[in-house]
């Protein structure tokens, strides 16, 4: 990133002393034109920490939908960080990272495209209280139509379960325990459970963890940042749960979504190099170059798909 980012808060005296408290969590926000889902999911927050000690940090990636000016005028306790261009979502989470490591006992990272049910952040700190080697947590993610989002609870892509993912027999049979491990669909989605890795929409962390393990791998530019650091959250002996007692909305690919084929990309490009990084060097080379030709082939697929049905929804000239 050239430069530091620009910063903007309504009363910029107070800064510092804001930034020299502690906080039961500080709640990270990176956004990126989704200024009406912002607007939202800031409403719902406030309603989701009743009783706590909170900071609230939007860290906008250079939006051009005027979300900075909503921020400023509406939520003048939420402290804006603006940079002039997109760094990716694990650069920008560590901005706010850097600043407030020392003095949050729990860090929220938390998608803009979200509602966050009443009692929420409380319920989750109350979780991660009552169980000291709780590292990283996350909840049950639901998408508008209340069906559950299945990334929110995930196992490792190892070579078998990438494998199980492409034959589609994670699909066909979900509830088997070898076929369905990608999204662990044969674990009970209302039961709290110990897992391999939640999503970023709604992810916290213990500040003693953070500290330990150090901030997001910025060389993913968007996604596989959140199961990069479950894997290390793990390596180092702390626990990583689901838990469902917990809930938000997700409005999923409010950003991403309107360049898809930028999404897929970068999906498939950060998951191999995750892959690369934590799980390949357990398994040999062949392997990995199976690996490789399927992340490739999955991605080309992906994208053939995703062009069809935009041709699909293209009307006919007469």
């Amino acid at each position: 990133m050239s430069g530091e980012p620009n910063q903007d808060w309504t009363s910029a005296a107070s800064t510092e002393a804001f930034r020299a408290k502690s906080y039961d969590v500080v709640v990270v926000v990176v956004s990126w034109n989704v200024r009406e889902f912002l607007e939202k999911c800031l409403i719902s927050l406030h309603r989701a920490s009743e009783g706590l000690s909170i900071r609230v940090v939007v860290v906008d990636n250079a939006s051009q939908d005027g979300t900075p000016d909503l921020v400023r005028s509406m939520f003048p306790n939420v402290e804006l960080i603006t940079d002039e261009r997109n760094v990716g979502f694990a650069r920008a989470n560590n901005i706010a990272l850097r600043i407030y490591l020392a003095g949050a006992k729990y860090l929220l990272l938390l998608n803009p495209d979200t509602i966050v049910a009443p009692d929420a952040v409380r319920r989750m700190v109350e979780f991660m209280e009552s169980d000291g080697g709780a590292g990283i947590v996350g909840c049950k993610v639901v998408k508008p139509d209340g069906s559950l989002d299945w990334p929110c609870k995930r196992s490792y892509i190892t070579p078998d379960v990438l494998c199980y993912k492409a034959m589609g027999l994670d699909r066909l049979f979900p509830q088997n325990r070898r076929f369905g491990r990608y999204h662990l669909s044969f674990l009970d989605e209302n039961q709290i459970h110990e897992v391999d890795s939640v999503v970023g929409a709604f992810l916290m962390i213990r500040g003693a963890c953070l500290r330990e393990i150090g901030l997001l791998d910025e060389s993913l530019f968007m996604f596989g940042e959140d199961m990069e650091w479950c894997y290390r959250s793990k390596e180092r002996g702390w626990k990583v749960y689901y838990v469902p007692t917990v809930k938000i909305i997700h409005y999923k690919g409010q950003s991403t979504g309107k360049q898809s084929y930028r999404m897929i990309y970068h999906w498939y490009h950060s998951t191999w190099k995750v892959y690369q990084k934590r799980i390949g060097p357990r398994y040999p080379t062949i392997v990995n170059c199976a690996v490789w030709a399927g992340f490739h082939s999955m991605c080309v697929l992906s994208m053939t798909a995703n062009l069809l049905r935009r041709r699909k929804r293209v009307p006919s000239r007469a």
